[in-house]
């Protein structure tokens, strides 16, 4: 599958093998558990999964590379043996080197590959995309969102370059939810058509169930759906060629009626 922001926009699920992802850590940290849930987003409609074994959320406890791909090496290859397109959320290189040889073809960086040295380089000896996400340490009130998005996505792709990493194998991802406040997380949204004039690359979108609908709409993670759909579908407005996903058949539906509707005009 390539994602070239071909017109097509591809539905990628999510699946964490983790004990405390925000949303639904625990659930499918057995083997078992996270195959059935895989398997059940692919028969939704999912063009692609995203499998990630270490939370991202605020707070979160660091996991060791090898403890990481412990727990995703039951999953990717059996899941790459049923014919899905695969994709590791991991800033670690020796993750997306084990991953990339059972068969990920996919690389999801949230940092950007700016939090390993190796991780340009081993997705650049490879076939695979990478998803470059915009990230920050720290939260900035005063923050200019565009001078930050391009002092860090110039230094990814100086990264890219370096390595020999082919720009047409690059995806963007703007980083709503993290390094920033939720006003410069709407902003990340309804500026996402100027990121992707500025690179000329595909862009990933990801809000799904994320604490901006808890500030703006008093809403439990469980509640979110309708502020996620709503977002992703502007987003989509705005250039997003990929929406990262907990909810896939409410989002390829979502999309099959939208495509109905500009099939009209």
């Amino acid at each position: 599958m390539t994602l070239s922001g071909n017109g097509h926009v591809a539905v990628m699920g999510i699946v964490n093998v983790t004990p405390d992802s925000f949303s639904d850590g625990g659930r499918f940290l057995r083997p078992e558990d996270a195959l059935k849930h895989g398997r059940m987003l692919l028969a939704d409609g999912a063009d692609l999964l995203d499998l990630g074994a270490e939370s991202t959320r605020p707070g979160f406890q660091p996991v060791p590379a090898e403890e990481e791909w412990a727990r995703l090496s039951p999953v990717v290859g059996t899941l790459v043996a049923d014919g899905a397109v695969v994709s590791v959320d991991t800033t670690k290189a020796f993750v997306a080197r084990q991953a990339l040889a059972a068969g990920a073809t996919v690389i999801n960086d949230v940092w950007g590959l700016q939090a390993d040295p190796d991780m340009a380089f081993v997705v650049a000896d490879s076939d695979a995309t990478v998803v470059v996400m915009h990230n920050r340490h720290e939260v900035d009130e005063a923050l200019d969102l565009r001078a930050d998005w391009r002092r860090f996505f110039d230094h990814s792709l100086g990264l890219a370059e370096k390595a020999g990493l082919a720009r047409d194998r690059i995806v963007l991802d703007p980083g709503v939810g993290f390094g920033k406040t939720q006003v410069q997380n709407v902003e990340a949204v309804a500026r996402l058509g100027d990121l992707r004039a500025e690179y000329g690359l595909p862009v990933l979108l990801g809000v799904s169930r994320k604490s901006m609908f808890g500030h703006f709409l008093g809403r439990a993670a469980s509640e979110r759906l309708a502020g996620t759909l709503a977002t992703h579908l502007y987003g989509v407005e705005q250039g997003a060629a990929i929406l990262r996903v907990h909810d896939v058949r409410e989002h390829v539906d979502a999309l099959k009626i939208r495509q109905i509707l500009k099939d009209v005009r």
